[in-house]
């Protein structure tokens, strides 16, 4: 009896470990299943963070075009104020040149010479060359 007795108790042994192997088994199918929806639910949140980050990086590309043109135009127009700006100064420059030569001393000379024979009323002298017809006849 002592070796039906010892057979008898490995056996109801292996029934409690294949028990506790049927449990774990059962245990672990339990926590794959939650690891697995756990992981899928991740890749949902993962799929909606990626559409995101395009979406805004598409509305970064477009508003960066936008802010590029605004700029680009500004500075068109700041060239066009610039350039108006040169040409006045540059005629600005050219009328004190004319004026400061105008009230110089060797300017005053000139415009004298220039206007003294008219002021005065006397006649310009002018040197006529008769040596040359004035009209030619082509034959």
């Amino acid at each position: 009896m002592d070796e039906n007795n010892i057979n008898t108790a490995i056996l109801e042994r292996l029934e409690r470990v294949v028990e506790s192997l049927q449990d774990n088994s059962i245990q672990m199918g339990k926590l794959l299943a939650v690891h697995n929806e756990k992981l899928d639910k991740q890749d949902r949140i993962d799929a909606v963070l990626f559409e995101k980050v395009e979406s805004l990086h598409r509305e970064v590309n477009r508003q960066s075009a936008e802010i590029k043109k605004g700029c680009e135009r500004d500075i068109r127009k700041i060239d066009e104020r610039l350039r108006l700006m040169e040409k006045k100064m540059w005629s600005i420059f050219g009328a004190l040149s004319i004026v400061s030569f105008v009230v110089s001393p060797v300017g005053q000379r000139i415009l004298r010479s220039m206007m003294a024979p008219q002021l005065t009323g006397q006649p310009v002298a002018a040197i006529v060359d008769t040596t040359e017809p004035v009209v030619r006849v082509v034959s």
